[in-house]
């Protein structure tokens, strides 16, 4: 594996070699829709309604389309343009920025994954509640029960390697799809344009347009996270074009249904009613539009989709702690892999510390929402830092236009959500970003290099002065999430 200069030979790191199955185009394929296809979109007309009305919705989802349009693309063309690197978000980040901020980005995407698969487990739960009692909003004592053991059940099977679980999600994907093709077909006729335009723009006390359009960013972007999940495994793909392929193939079916059942929502039902949807609003919108079989054949089809998606994340939780971790910049014993290629030891922490945050949602009233605006908020970093790799490496080896726009286009997009994420979500993510540089020096130290040069340290002070601010406002109680 090449990447960056390091200060060691990633070999000396005690990491067992890779496993020589590769995964096909098809599997990554449904690895992007997999991870993408959550229960963000399950959510999203209530969520969407409780941030904009019709118009600002559409000029959101053309600036999210065209924004995410020019990640995919980073990703797609750094999966061509540098073959040699691995696990992409991390790998890219290295590269350009050296070790401390290649080992921010890691750590924060793998924040960002465990933290939304929570969120998905507990929403896998209150799905279940719509058939079974006993589960209320997910985080019930019986749900957080089950929600465990659904949790180490994916351990088990991903442990048998990632292979094999990569064709199981393949699968799962092909599963919870068509559900939402069905409300897509029953959505058209159901749809109708007057409730569509009714109150186009917001009425007075939904703000401006522009500040509709900043209110509905972060879940456009949990919606979208995953698109990378290809790059993530490009070292395990049977050739480097494939990743490029997969990502778009991902991305464009998933931004089809996205936009499908987002607009659709709107005109089945009013932007008011909308917004009081609790979760899965889609299947409120259903039972508006078909009866009450409606809402329950969503919360069947969410269970599916959010099976899928917490193999897809687990899955990727785990590698990109693997990687970083055979190049000395993580501690070693989380890059060992078993007998089957998988990185057990990163797989174990990732499930102790999922368990963890579940026992503790049993105890505080954090909803679904504000875990994945969380999860959102810490992948902006890893994003941004892909696109910049992106414009200096066509500078500097003189790509382009092409690539530069692409570049440019995706950066401009990932400062914009920067600006639209807040100064609240941006202050907390510099407390777990912070917590990760321990585990930096944990890896300097194995290697015997300098523990931090003054470019690092100059960072670290950064995330302590933010962190510093975020632990003073959630003291007083003037920042809150």
């Amino acid at each position: 594996m090449t990447t960056a200069s390091s200060e060691a030979d990633p070999g000396e790191s005690g990491a067992s070699p890779s496993p020589t199955a590769k995964v096909s185009l098809a599997a990554l394929t449904a690895l992007v829709i997999g991870s993408m296809i959550g229960g963000g979109i399950f959510g999203l007309p209530q969520q969407m309604a409780a941030a904009a009305a019709p118009g600002p919705l559409i000029i959101g989802w053309i600036v999210t389309g065209v924004g995410m349009l020019m990640l995919a693309f980073v990703f797609q063309r750094l999966a061509v343009n540098k073959p040699e690197i691995d696990a992409g978000i991390y790998g890219y980040a290295r590269a350009g920025f050296g070790d401390l901020v290649g080992f921010s980005s890691a750590w924060g995407y793998w924040l960002s994954a465990w933290i939304g698969n929570v969120g998905y487990l507990v929403l896998l739960m209150s799905s279940i509640g719509v058939f079974l009692p006993g589960f209320g909003a997910g985080n019930t004592t019986l749900a957080i029960v089950v929600a465990s053991a659904v949790m180490w059940l994916f351990h088990v099977l991903i442990l048998r390697g990632i292979r094999e679980a990569a064709v199981v999600n393949a699968i799962v994907t092909v599963g919870k799809v068509l559900p939402l093709l069905v409300f897509v077909v029953l959505g058209l006729l159901a749809f109708r344009l007057d409730v569509f335009t009714q109150d186009f723009w917001g009425a007075a006390g939904s703000g401006s347009v522009i500040s509709q359009v900043k209110a509905m960013m972060l879940v456009t972007v949990w919606v979208f996270i995953g698109v990378e999940g290809a790059s993530v495994f490009s070292e395990r793909a049977r050739s480097r074009k494939d990743v490029g392929r997969a990502t778009i193939l991902g991305f464009m079916s998933v931004l089809a249904l996205l936009l499908a059942v987002n607009v659709l929502s709107y005109g089945i039902m009013a932007r008011p009613e909308l917004a009081e949807l609790s979760d899965p609003s889609l299947a409120g919108v259903l039972e508006a539009a078909v009866g009450s079989w409606g809402a329950k054949f969503i919360a069947l089809g969410l269970i599916i989709s959010l099976v899928g998606a917490l193999l897809s994340w687990f899955l990727m939780c785990a590698e990109i702690m693997r990687v970083p971790a055979q190049e000395g910049l993580m501690p070693s014993v989380l890059g060992r892999e078993n007998a089957k290629g998988v990185p057990a030891n990163a797989l174990w922490l990732t499930m102790g510390l999922v368990q963890a945050f579940l026992i503790w949602t049993r105890f505080n009233a954090s909803t679904y929402t504000n875990l994945i605006l969380l999860a959102s908020s810490l992948i902006l970093l890893p994003y941004l830092l892909s696109a910049l790799y992106q414009v200096l490496i066509a500078v500097k080896e003189r790509r382009g236009q092409v690539d530069l726009v692409v570049g440019l286009l995706g950066s401009a997009y990932g400062i914009w959500l920067l600006y639209a994420a807040g100064l609240v979500y941006l202050l907390y993510t510099a407390v777990f970003y912070l917590l990760g540089v321990p585990f930096f020096i944990w890896a300097r130290r194995e290697q015997g290099g300098r523990l931090l040069k003054p470019v690092e340290w100059a960072l670290v002070a950064v995330f302590a002065v933010l962190s510093v601010i975020a632990v003073i406002g959630l003291a007083t109680g003037s920042l809150s999430i």
